[in-house]
């Protein structure tokens, strides 16, 4: 059965659309605000072979990993023992899922009575035990089993019952129970969702036909990387970076890629990076991979190009195993969030010389700090989980995009929400002047983020880097500013914090939160002129920093 064009299309387009119904359930489900106020969460669509279909555009870090949770969830539980309306859950890192908070669902899908294929969601969990709040604390963290309930694949529904005894020990293991469970129960509904509108979708057209269409789509999406990296001259690039540190006085972490291009596939290589380090900041090569997956995507045609398994073909990712990017278990990864935009700066640094056209200077690092303890007037504990964006860097014909994350679909968390479930104040929440690198094209400005407790005893885990190393510009571009962490600011008893510090806070405590700068392109006395101009009457450019990288006089009007 060979399928037309068009219907092609339409089931393409069917599938994708379910991805997006799945994540609105979710989403508008959710519990917790990181998953339905900022979407730290992703979906996704696999036939009868767990072979991904397609995804709706959110977390790449979820969506690189889905294809493996899927195949190594179907390894515990066969196909053929299956039952509609079961729902399976894990969130072990070294078989997919990234760090531990990270919680991958899956659900089988029926037509009629044939398994016809699969649907995934994941969700980042406020909290799932261990040492600190949030569960993702990088100090003193030497252990995977320091960091908190680790979730082999487990059946959590059968046939839609519910497994009360794995419900009961995740609530009596996590320190916020009703988000937790919440959000879990939130993963239940979205699958339902898609795999009773994925059920529709092949009795309507039957499994042959959207099995055939999903061979071509599949086979298309491939060839059409292959072309797109058969255009580039093949070579190897390598580029190398710091990491500040794993925690208070200790060394520089060296992150290193070689990424090779040969005929129509690329390899990235992290071989050359530093040993796996006993802090929770490893990074695992599932997660690793994830963001190779990001990176080739951006440097081929991006969106154009339907996101399936064939799109992952062309790609392989190594490293040697007990180094940074391929730890080996024990190894605790729980900070490893902070790694998926340098991951993508080291390919972005290596590309960058050669092909200019094709990736961005660096791009300001966020800031991911979670606040844990008790609010004195309903005597519950809370869980403030909090991230700030900062910005895009500069690319080679438009300026970098302010307070916007380069790599992942997260967004600000409305200050509102977080005001009115936590006990703490937002004083300030604003874009640094000067904050982007200089260059022909201007570095995406960085936020700054102060909050107050107005409880005492509370504990912050800090998550955040280039306090010391700052992200780099591109072709004679600028660099960005560095971040911080400052308790106090303005006042007698001001004090730094370190980037990845655990913290106990009085009430009254304020913590601002300074995101490092964007990295500029190319050299900033070819800036054209009118352009500095706009960007000092907007506040984004200094008249002083006008005047020393860009050589423009302006006077205080």
């Amino acid at each position: 059965m060979t399928p037309d064009n068009l219907t092609v299309a339409v089931i393409w387009g069917r599938l994708a659309a379910i991805c997006e119904e799945i994540a609105e359930a979710l989403q508008h489900t959710a519990f917790s605000d990181q998953v339905r106020e900022g979407g730290d969460y992703s979906t996704a669509v696999f036939d009868v072979d767990a072979r991904l279909l397609a995804q709706a555009n959110r977390s790449p870090a979820h969506l690189g990993a889905m294809p493996g949770v899927v195949k190594h969830m179907i390894e515990y539980y066969p196909p053929e023992t299956l039952k509609p309306r079961d729902l399976i859950i894990m969130n072990d890192p070294y078989i997919g899922s990234g760090h531990l908070p990270d919680v991958f669902a899956m659900s089988p899908v029926f037509a009629a009575e044939t398994l016809v294929g699969f649907v995934c969601c994941s969700v980042h969990v406020t909290d799932i035990g261990g040492s600190t709040p949030g569960s993702q604390g990088v100090v003193g963290v030497t252990d995977l089993m320091q960091e908190g309930l680790l979730i082999l694949p487990t059946l959590l529904y059968r046939d839609g019952e519910a497994n009360q005894e794995v419900l009961r020990l995740i609530e009596s293991n996590v320190r916020v129970p009703e988000l937790v469970l919440g959000d879990i129960s939130a993963q239940r509904a979205a699958l339902h969702v898609g795999a009773f509108k994925m059920g529709e979708l092949y009795e309507k057209h039957g499994e042959k036909l959207v099995s055939a269409a999903a061979e071509i789509f599949i086979d298309r999406s491939e060839q059409a990387v292959r072309a797109e990296l058969a255009a580039i001259p093949n070579g190897s690039y390598s580029f190398e970076e710091y990491l500040d540190d794993m925690g208070p006085e200790t060394e520089p972490v060296l992150m290193a890629v070689t990424v090779t291009i040969e005929d129509d596939s690329i390899t990235y290589d992290f071989s050359g990076s530093a040993k796996q380090v006993a802090a929770s900041i490893n990074c695992t090569l599932t997660y690793t991979a994830a963001y190779c997956y990001w990176a080739t995507k951006a440097i081929t045609t991006g969106d154009s190009i339907p996101q399936n398994e064939g799109q992952l073909r062309p790609i392989t990712v190594t490293a040697t195993p007990g180094t940074f990017f391929n730890p080996v278990r024990p190894a605790p990864v729980g900070g490893r969030a902070l790694l998926n935009q340098r991951i993508v700066e080291l390919i972005f640094g290596a590309l960058g010389p050669a092909f200019p056209e094709r990736v961005s200077a660096g791009s300001g690092q966020w800031v991911n700090p979670i606040f844990g303890g008790t609010d004195p007037d309903s005597g519950r504990r809370f869980i403030f989980y909090d991230y700030a964006t900062s910005g895009v860097g500069a690319r080679l014909t438009k300026d970098g995009i302010d307070s916007v994350s380069p790599i992942v679909s997260v967004e600000n968390i409305p200050i509102e929400a977080q005001e009115a479930k936590n006990p703490i104040l937002v004083e300030r929440f604003e874009l640094i002047t000067d904050s982007g690198g200089a260059g022909r094209t201007r570095g995406g400005l960085a936020v700054r983020k102060d909050i107050r407790m107005l409880v005492g005893n509370v504990n912050l885990s800090n998550l955040t880097d280039r306090h010391r190393f700052p992200v780099y510009g591109l072709d004679g571009g600028m660099p960005g500013t560095l971040g911080a962490t400052i308790l106090n600011p303005d006042t007698e008893v001001e004090e730094k914090l370190q980037s990845k510090g655990n913290y106990n806070l009085r009430e009254n405590d304020v913590v601002s939160f300074v995101c490092s700068g964007s990295g500029g392109f190319g050299s900033p006395l070819e800036r054209d002129q009118e352009l500095v101009y706009e960007d000092v009457r907007e506040g984004k450019v200094s008249v002083e920093a006008a005047r020393e990288f860009y050589k423009v006089e302006l006077d205080e009007e």
